[in-house]
């Protein structure tokens, strides 16, 4: 039987090849969805700005803008993320829920209040809230590691002298 835990083994190296290249096909993939979001941005910028009254924006306008400047800065996290795996293998949760709370801002930024429910703006609070203290969680747990790390590295030094 095969050991499919074992890093030798010829399938999951195969496996591991696969995946790598996928996730490098999707890194150049979200490299072209920038630059076509930076182009999106730029084109609707323009439009804008051409439409009577020449130079003016309205409200609706710069909060589409915003909406499409913070879909290019999701992007553009997203493959940070996809950097970040080619190059350690391994997920990282921060990184993830920081860019699922930048989604969850662009959403708040463009909601239209005067066409939403109250019920639909409390779901949309809940995820903010579950999110953020998700991700306050995950910080907190990451600063207690890297404390301990230092005290018992400090700790390693003084036992040394």
């Amino acid at each position: 039987m095969d050991d499919l835990s074992n890093p030798k083994e010829p399938l999951i190296q195969v496996l591991r090849i696969v995946i790598h290249m996928a996730v490098r096909v999707l890194a150049v993939l979200m490299t072209l969805v920038v630059l076509w979001g930076v182009a999106d941005v730029i084109m609707v910028l323009y439009h804008k700005l051409r439409t009577p009254p020449v130079m003016l924006l309205t409200i609706t306008d710069i909060l589409a803008l915003f909406g499409a400047f913070m879909a290019v800065l999701i992007a553009i996290e997203i493959l940070i993320n996809i950097i970040i795996y080619l190059r350690e293998d391994v997920i990282h949760v921060k990184i993830v829920m920081a860019t699922a709370l930048m989604a969850i801002a662009r959403k708040v930024i463009i909601m239209d209040f005067s066409t939403i429910t109250a019920g639909y703006m409390l779901a949309v609070a809940a995820v903010v809230l579950a999110m953020s203290v998700g991700y306050w969680l995950v910080v907190l747990k990451e600063s207690k590691h890297h404390k301990i790390d230092f005290c018992d590295t400090e700790k390693q030094g003084r036992e040394e002298r």
